[in-house]
């Protein structure tokens, strides 16, 4: 068979000689959608070229499943770097729609790179191109969705044109393609695929042939249901397409006003073990826009650091953002950072953010509630009364933005990232600074303050969503007053000198100790976020009363790195409608 391999753009610039020796070593074959290909850590065997079809490659990531490192599209090599380096595979890479390689074994492949200069010239072409992309290179967005609706009562036509003329006002060109399209062959996609930056393949349930046909062209699924239905078990066909497979499919919850719940948002999210959820109410126009930009790769995720009361500056900070244009539409955090985060992820506006901070932690104490420590200084009774108070009973899936927070684990020494269950119980156990406030214990976990392992979760944010990050740190401003430390009183003497409304220094102590470990670990996480906020405060780690203060220097240092930002980033972070 002739494979013609100089179709493909990797190979169209080697000289003819290193073709067609190219073609006398390789093997042609076909991985059905959803096979894979090689799995991530196995030794790299050979080399391949994607001639038709696409493929998914996945990472061991932040958020405890497997993180969609991109997709590889038709003419594109696989496998490459790891070859090349000789290393195992850093990543499993899966087929996505039925697909045509052509393979090149280990030795065939250095044999050829060693006697054809162009040919290992093209290839480092195309690594320079996909190292200088990120982690996720240009050209391996998703851009081919399937908006499959649960309920014939869903205007399917009129919330996909909704999102086409929100993608639009971005400055992207999608194309609807609806039943009618059930016949196409599959050049017919290829040529619409070409001819949009997206395509929406919007299809009903109920219509198994077109729902299917969309579901397995599809590089990401979207489920439109009704709020107040109830979701069928199992949601999808038993054969499931290879984005239901692989996970690549999020919720999209309908509201239209006034909805009775017969069942709860995470009911929806388990029943189609989706990634992600998100809201699409009827009263706020703004939902549209938000899913627009995570359709586009334009989403903008906002993470926040622990830092005790230092993290009073993420408040002036938000303000600072908003103000700027910046919007919000993911939202994840640690300890206190994850209160304040868990504020923008319910829609509080910066009045009410502020309120309801000063109200839970600057009108009186919440660590005041002493005891002869044997697990922690604090009951926590007061932390849980605030949490409840302000956050009531809300799940995770019921919040206006997709939202997680971090804990430690210190029972399995890893990270836990909670993005479903009651929200104040995560909380709780984002702060539950160790001998501080007590543990939470979830069955044979022991849970407390997230910044002992990830202070600054921005990884975890990477790995949620695939757009820019925007984030408020404060680990390195100084929490600590030595003086507190040079020849300390008891603490009868101090408690008689200070009273017993705030913590001792010794709290600071314990605050500063569980997140000095992560303090290495920020050269990385910061490289994650495309806008970073460092507020320079001298407040303590414990001086909750202080909150003006600390506002007022987030709100600065954010006016500053905003007036720092150049032309490209500003456009990622404020994107155009």
């Amino acid at each position: 068979m002739a494979l013609n391999l100089g179709l493909l753009p990797f190979l169209n610039r080697v000289e003819k000689a290193a073709l067609a020796a190219v073609e006398a070593e390789v093997e042609w074959f076909c991985l059905p959608a959803g096979q894979m290909l090689f799995r991530e850590g196995e030794p790299t065997e050979a080399f391949y070229l994607l001639r038709s079809g696409a493929m998914a490659a996945f990472r061991e990531g932040a958020l405890g499943r497997p993180d969609l490192i991109g997709y590889i599209r038709a003419g594109e090599p696989v496998g490459e770097m790891s070859l090349l380096e000789e290393r195992p595979h850093s990543a499993s890479v899966y087929a996505l729609r039925d697909s045509e390689l052509v393979r090149l074994p280990k030795a065939s492949f250095e044999k050829l790179t060693r006697k054809h200069a162009s040919l290992l010239r093209e290839l480092t072409r195309m690594m320079l191109r996909r190292l200088r992309g990120g982690i996720r290179a240009p050209g391996s967005e998703p851009k081919v969705f399937a908006l499959v609706s649960t309920s014939p009562t869903i205007d399917l036509d009129y919330r996909a044109g909704e999102l086409k003329a929100a993608l639009a006002r971005l400055g992207v060109s999608a194309a609807v393609l609806g039943e009618e399209c059930a016949g196409w062959p599959a050049k017919r996609f290829d040529e619409a695929e070409a001819e949009h930056d997206m395509l929406l393949l919007a299809a009903r349930l109920g219509d198994h042939v077109w729902a299917r046909r969309a579901m397995g062209r599809a590089d990401r699924m979207w489920i439109l249901a009704r709020a107040d239905a109830r979701p069928s078990v199992p949601l999808l066909p038993d054969d499931p397409s290879p984005t239901a497979k692989l996970k690549l499919l999020d919720v999209v919850l309908v509201h239209h006003g006034g909805d009775r719940p017969v069942s709860t948002p995470q009911q929806w999210c388990d029943a189609a073990e989706a990634a992600r959820l998100f809201h699409w109410r009827q009263e706020h126009p703004e939902d549209v826009h938000r899913l627009a930009r995570t359709l586009a790769g334009r989403s903008v995720g906002l993470v926040l650091s622990g830092g005790g009361a230092r993290a009073y500056a993420h408040v002036g900070a938000i303000r600072a953002l908003r103000e700027a244009g910046v919007p919000f539409d993911f939202c994840g955090g640690a300890s206190m950072g994850a209160i304040i985060a868990a504020g923008v992820a319910m829609d509080w506006d910066d009045d009410e953010m502020e309120r309801r901070v000063y109200d839970a932690f600057v009108a009186s104490s919440p660590l005041d509630d002493w005891q002869l420590p044997v697990v922690s200084l604090a009951r926590g009774g007061k932390v849980r009364e605030r949490l409840k108070k302000h956050f009531g009973d809300v799940e995770i899936a019921d919040m206006a933005r997709p939202y997680f927070c971090v804990s430690s684990n210190l029972s399995t020494g890893t990270p836990r990232v909670h993005r479903n269950g009651r929200l104040r119980d995560a909380l709780r156990a984002s702060i539950a600074i160790p001998g501080l406030l007590p543990p939470e214990v979830d069955g044979d976990n022991v849970l407390v303050d997230g910044a002992v392992f990830t202070n600054f979760p921005a990884l975890q944010m990477r790995a949620f969503h695939r757009g820019a990050n925007a984030g408020s740190d404060v680990t390195r401003s100084r929490g600590l007053n030595p003086a507190d430390f040079v020849n300390p009183p008891g603490f009868f003497a101090w408690a008689l000198k200070n009273g017993l409304s705030d913590p001792p220094p010794m709290a600071s102590l314990l605050m500063r100790a569980a997140t000095a470990g992560t303090l290495e670990q920020h050269a990385a996480t910061r490289d994650a976020v495309e806008l970073l906020v460092l507020p320079e405060t001298d407040v303590d780690l414990r001086q909750w009363r202080r909150f003006d203060d600390a506002v007022a220097a987030g709100y600065d240092a954010a006016v500053q790195s905003i007036k720092a930002l150049d032309s490209e980033t500003r456009a990622r972070l404020i994107p155009l409608r």
